[in-house]
């Protein structure tokens, strides 16, 4: 038998070795993910699903190429969707429920044919206490809320990154008309409802669909680059009301979520009416006011500035007409 030259040997085995020890690298665990209870003040952790992958993909170079090659990709996402809508899904619900704590007296009686189908389970009717005053906005959902008073001098979230709203909407006139606005950003876990809702009353424009890529919107990876919200498949349409003005609303899709669905019909938007609903996976809700046409709870600004979500529920007050 021909043997193999040790220094060839040493040359084939060392970037082998390099890219295992890379692959496990960085060994530090990620930085927990705290934000504030409203309804007890209290600071609480957030338990993340499938947390350490999420850290390796976003702060690992092996795992970086992995998100670029395969993990943001559209068809990775509709691939695990076509799983959670699969009966055998049916499986992972119970886990999924003692899991995350998550009380089903909330939601509709109903026997889920797949995971998917219990994911966009519908609330009972009077399970949320919708804010029904004309001058006051609602959470679009449950989830957890970061908010802005005015972009245009705040910076948002991390490394100094301002929300560039020309790439995110990519439109120059709509970009003009929100840059001094106010933001407010919901964030949805998978533990959450994934139902979203009409934060104010008013007259809709049509849906504008964003194509774009399917990064995880989870602290975990935002805090890498927040750029992913103007990277990631969205969609937005305007509410014009006549307390808020033109309110703009914009659902974005996440790893592995498998689909934006809008299921209202017509132009009339009624607050705390269903809009639409996110399938499998992590979601954010943006909302836009021009400058001048909201004050945002002060509960919520404070926190934000402390670095901390908070976490709401569909239906809540979170601001008021100026």
């Amino acid at each position: 038998m021909i043997g193999i030259h040790t220094g060839k040997r040493r040359f084939i085995l060392a970037p082998i070795i390099f890219l295992v020890v890379l692959a496990f690298y960085p060994f530090q665990k990620p930085q927990p993910i705290r934000y504030v209870d409203r309804a007890t003040a209290q600071i609480k952790t957030e338990q993340v699903e499938a947390g350490g992958w999420l850290f390796w993909l976003y702060n690992n170079p092996v795992g970086e190429l992995s998100l670029q090659a395969v993990v943001k990709r559209k068809f990775a996402s509709e691939w695990y969707g076509k799983r959670m809508d699969k009966p055998a899904s049916v499986s992972k619900i119970e886990p999924f429920i003692r899991k995350y704590h998550i009380n089903m007296s909330d939601f509709q009686k109903k026997k889920y044919t797949s995971f998917n189908d219990f994911f966009i389970r519908k609330l009972k009717p009077g399970a949320r206490k919708i804010d029904t005053n004309k001058n006051v906005v609602i959470s679009p959902g449950d989830g957890k809320i970061l908010a802005w008073g005015n972009i245009e001098y705040q910076y948002f979230i991390v490394k100094g990154y301002r929300m560039n709203l020309h790439d995110f909407l990519r439109n120059d006139s709509l970009a003009r008309v929100y840059a001094a606005g106010s933001l407010i950003l919901l964030r949805l876990s998978p533990a959450d409802y994934h139902r979203f809702h009409f934060p104010v009353s008013g007259k809709l424009s049509p849906v504008v669909k964003i194509k774009g890529e399917y990064y995880s919107v989870n602290p975990i990876a935002l805090r890498q680059d927040i750029r992913i919200f103007c990277e990631n498949k969205r969609g937005y349409q305007i509410i014009s009301s006549k307390r808020f003005g033109h309110v703009l609303m914009s659902e974005i899709g996440a790893t592995f979520v498998g689909s934006i669905i809008q299921t209202h019909r017509g132009d009339t938007a009624i607050k705390g009416g269903e809009a639409g609903y996110f399938k499998f996976g992590g979601s954010s809700i943006i909302l836009l006011f021009r400058k001048g046409k909201i004050n945002i709870d002060t509960d919520l600004l404070r926190n934000t500035r402390n670095h901390l979500e908070t976490q709401v529920r569909m239906g809540e007050h979170i601001g008021t007409a100026k």
